[in-house]
């Protein structure tokens, strides 16, 4: 599809990164010879080939090369941990890894694993012509890893006609036509990715591609939506506050007309619903797993409320009971999913694709999809959602299974027994985790999120650990998930008053952004209530009050006013040191102008 695109309007713009762009033309023929290249490698229909890319140019050319190639890409969050890394590299059993030069000694390189890297690769002597590869609908576009609940991430199989097919249908409705400009936001590693990089491409539309930074600064990522003349934006709700935390759209630079937002990855709450409407943004509210390929229903929001709409094409949506017996209207059920968008299965998981992936029971030879999602018909012909039936949560958009990180914290040997939740707190939803620790093991609570941190992805460390005694149980033996207490969110260190310019400054940016009155120099940015999403406005307005850049997984790791500050300290004096010798150079150049 996205041949035939670059053959119809190859002079359009197709993609276009900071300073640089690319016609279609131009794509098809960068993405062609990296096929031709791949091909001569080996790689061929159900080849799994990693990627491990920062945003790119070269990250979109060597997603396409691989599906042209036949290949299906395995995303690779450069992010993560490098234990979790190493997993997914051997549990995927991919054979080649495409990443960029700089990123190559942070990878997990197991032994014969052929490494790329594409910066430094030259493939201009290969042919820019498409190439022909017996390539049909059942084979495999894509394995993308997700939260498991046995403490290890699980690969999802999507196949090529549940890509397209889902594809297609998205360019039907929301819509998305030639004069379209898509802002992509999203990290390779969550499927949503996809809309943003294929549904474009197919369309004869642009899309921008926004930097990692600019995806983590709310103002930044105003101003480039503005500069582009943006038309389309998909993100989680967490990214549409973040977006309007920066006051956009401005008053001096007006939406677009008919600026579709496409909001998904978690419920949508009223409140923000009702504002992006007021903003004049048409709002589409997205809904669905991973195993059914990206999003299987979706709706226009009007007013407040936001249902999970309507099944997109050849999708059906059953609400049943435990007996697989259709729910009758307004009584709560299981939503099962059902049609061309279900994924093949986990990769190397048969039992639990059996469990999750049954037999469809109202169309003979079919499968439906257990969501876990727990629903009801309304008598308006919405489906409304209540929640989930399983220890399955989304925060700010990704999908967790609590079980993956209690499993973390009971690998430890000091815990002996652990429990996670998801809670609201004063910055949205957040998770906590409760560990009873071993006879005589007195816990520290940093050390421990430090600990977890080299393990999992940010967004899956909880902000805040609570040491307890016992879990509380129910008359059954089970942990009372509704009888664990609520964390204290002030910090449990005696106070003692910011010294300083740096801790004053600090201090202030904390208080505004986590919404409490008094900060002091020993407490802890996740025990007042912080978490993965308020970390990265934090480093926002550090980088912009301090002309300093520091990774996000450094305010992890410094997690008390104190620490951070002697960071910033450190990054201040560093950047002085590199700046020392060039401001020599330009006073003595001054005064020789001068003379």
């Amino acid at each position: 599809m996205v041949e035939q695109q670059a053959a119809a309007t190859p002079e359009a713009t197709a993609l276009v990164f900071e300073e640089q762009s690319l016609s279609y033309a131009e794509l098809n023929a960068r993405a062609n010879r990296l096929a031709h290249y791949l091909i001569g490698l080996g790689v061929k229909p159900e080849t799994r080939v990693g990627i491990a890319m920062e945003r790119s140019i070269g990250m979109v050319v060597g997603l396409l090369a691989i599906l042209k190639a036949g290949g299906a890409y395995v995303p690779l969050d450069p992010d993560y941990p490098a234990e979790r890394l190493a997993y997914m590299v051997e549990d995927s059993g991919i054979e080649l890894l495409l990443t960029q030069q700089h990123l190559r000694d942070t990878l997990p390189m197991t032994g014969g694993l052929n490494v790329i890297e594409l910066d430094r690769l030259d493939v201009t002597h290969h042919a820019s012509t498409n190439p022909e590869v017996a390539l049909h609908s059942e084979h495999l576009a894509y394995v993308i890893y997700t939260s498991g609940s046995t403490g290890r991430p699980k690969g999802v199989m999507v196949r090529h006609h549940a890509l397209s097919h889902f594809l297609l249908s998205m360019q039907e409705t929301p819509g998305l036509s030639p004069d379209d400009i898509l802002v992509a936001v999203t990290s390779l590693s969550f499927d949503i990715a996809a809309l943003e990089l294929h549904l474009p491409l197919i369309s004869g539309a642009r899309v921008v591609l926004a930097s990692r930074e600019t995806t983590r600064d709310g103002r930044a990522l105003g101003e480039l939506l503005n500069q582009e003349k943006a038309t389309v934006l998909q993100a989680t709700p967490s990214g549409w506050r973040l977006l309007r935390s920066s006051g956009w759209p401005w008053a001096t630079a007006p939406l677009m007309d008919g600026f579709k937002g496409l909001c998904g990855g978690e419920a949508l709450p009223p409140d923000l619903a009702e504002e992006l409407q007021t903003q004049g943004i048409e709002l589409w509210n997205m809904y669905g797993p991973t195993e059914t390929t990206i999003w299987s229903a979706t709706d226009q929001v009007k007013g407040r409320q936001a249902f999970l709409g309507r099944a997109i094409a050849a999708t059906q949506l059953y609400v049943l009971d435990s007996a697989l017996n259709l729910a009758p209207l307004g009584v709560a059920g299981e939503l099962y999913l059902g049609g061309v968008g279900l994924a093949r299965g986990y990769l190397g998981r048969a039992e639990l694709t059996a469990e999750r992936f049954v037999a469809d029971p109202f169309i003979a030879g079919e499968r439906v999809y257990r969501t876990g999602d727990l629903v009801r018909w309304r008598e308006d012909g919405q489906l409304e959602y209540l929640g989930r039936i399983d220890h399955q949560i989304k925060v700010r958009g990704f999908r967790i299974e609590l079980g993956e990180i209690e499993a973390q914290l009971l690998a430890l040997s000091e815990i002996r027994e652990a429990v996670v939740v998801a809670q609201e707190g004063p910055g949205g939803s957040r998770l906590v985790a409760y560990v009873v620790p071993q006879a005589d093991v007195e816990l520290d609570t940093t050390s421990l999120r430090e600990t977890l941190g080299q393990k999992l992805p940010d967004y899956m460390v909880p902000g805040v650990i609570v040491t307890l005694e016992a879990l509380p149980l129910t008359p059954n033996g089970k942990v009372d998930r509704k009888a664990l207490p609520a964390p204290d969110l002030a910090s449990n260190s005696r106070y003692e008053p910011p010294q300083g310019e740096v801790e004053e400054a600090l201090a202030e940016i904390w208080s505004e952004t986590l919404g409490v009155e008094q900060v002091g120099r020993h407490d802890n940015f996740f025990e007042l209530g912080g978490h993965s999403l308020l970390a990265l406005k934090v480093q926002a307005r550090v980088e912009e009050s301090f002309d300093i850049r520091l990774p996000l997984r450094s305010y992890f790791g410094h997690a008390s006013l104190i620490s951070m500050c002697a960071l910033i300290q450190e990054a201040r004096e560093s950047t002085r040191e590199a700046e020392g010798p060039e401001l020599e150079k330009m006073a003595a150049l001054l005064e020789n102008l001068e003379s």
